[in-house]
């Protein structure tokens, strides 16, 4: 019921159950057994994160790295807490890194490119001090400390670029694609603001240049025509929009896995009219992390040990 409760509102899963089992299950004994569970979980993986923080992993010699690459990727979405209004839930996704087809960005050819495998998932309601040593904790269960390549693949914003710095320095670290065209846009729409045309004109003539890992050929133009806000954001992420090469080395150029991972959060956290009390929000994170990650047996087996 516990997993039903975590998938779908608490009248619902009433609802199903009764439908399916039989039987009647009070919404309130529902709820109670769900927070108790939730505390029980937080309370666990708080002591288990404050167990590898960052100064008490021991990594091993250099050379004794394991192959499997690793990818890690994060962001932010809202959610209505009650008496604050709407506040972002950071969520880090970590998984193997693996291959698939898919057209090319260019030539829409079909090619073999980088995607995430095995992903893993964890949501915090809080600032980045917060998130931090959650994800972090997440990517040691994981072994991406331990792993020889490790790629972390987001957006734009500051805050996440400051997490890779301080948790994976030695990441090759990229940015999200899309996010990158989005920007390209707005340049564009800064550049040509009475002309939508020309605006479209210029963009489309430069998302190869981006694509190449050229930015200059973005950045001169919009320095040129007095837009330094413009060019600084391309100037700041030069190193992680080498997207050419990343493919070729099957890396993942798109942050979807936790673009969707946070979907799927909200999914469960932000249907009509929905507010959580700020502790029932943080036992329903860890709760809804588990079924994502799909280590919900596991940690329910734990729970009772």
């Amino acid at each position: 019921m516990v997993w039903l409760a975590t998938n779908v509102p608490y009248a619902d899963a009433v609802e199903i159950f009764q439908r399916i089992g039989y039987e009647t299950v009070p919404q309130t004994s529902l709820w109670e057994q769900t927070q108790a569970i939730g505390q029980a979980w937080h309370t666990q993986q708080t002591d288990a994160q404050n167990q590898v923080s960052v100064e008490r992993v021991s990594l091993p010699p250099a050379g004794h790295d394991h192959a499997q690459p690793k990818g890690v990727s994060l962001d932010g979405g809202t959610v209505n807490v009650r008496g604050e209004g709407w506040k972002e839930i950071k969520v880090g996704a970590v998984g193997d890194l693996a291959t698939t087809m898919e057209s090319d960005l260019i030539t829409g050819e079909l090619v073999e490119v980088g995607c995430a495998d095995h992903i893993h998932y964890c949501g915090v309601l809080g600032s980045v001090t917060e998130f931090a040593p959650t994800l972090w904790a997440l990517a040691v269960q994981q072994s991406v400390p331990t792993a020889t390549e490790v790629v972390v693949t987001a957006d734009g914003a500051e805050w996440i670029w400051n997490v890779a710095a301080d948790y994976f320095p030695d990441s090759i670290q990229i940015v999200d694609w899309y996010h990158a065209t989005q920007h390209l846009t707005q340049a564009a729409n800064a550049l040509h603001p009475t002309d939508p045309v020309a605006a479209h004109t210029w963009a489309q003539a430069r998302r190869e240049a981006l694509y190449l890992g050229q930015v200059d050929k973005l950045i001169q133009p919009l320095e040129q025509a007095g837009l330094p806000e413009q060019a600084r954001y391309f100037h700041t992420h030069a190193r992680r929009m080498q997207y050419q090469e990343f493919r070729e080395q099957h890396y993942p150029i798109g942050s979807g896995t936790v673009e969707s991972g946070i979907k799927q959060f909200k999914h469960r956290l932000t249907g009509p009219g929905m507010r959580w009390s700020r502790p029932g929000l943080e036992r329903m994170l860890r709760l809804r992390a588990a079924v994502l990650s799909h280590t919900f047996d596991d940690a329910w087996a734990a729970a009772w040990n």
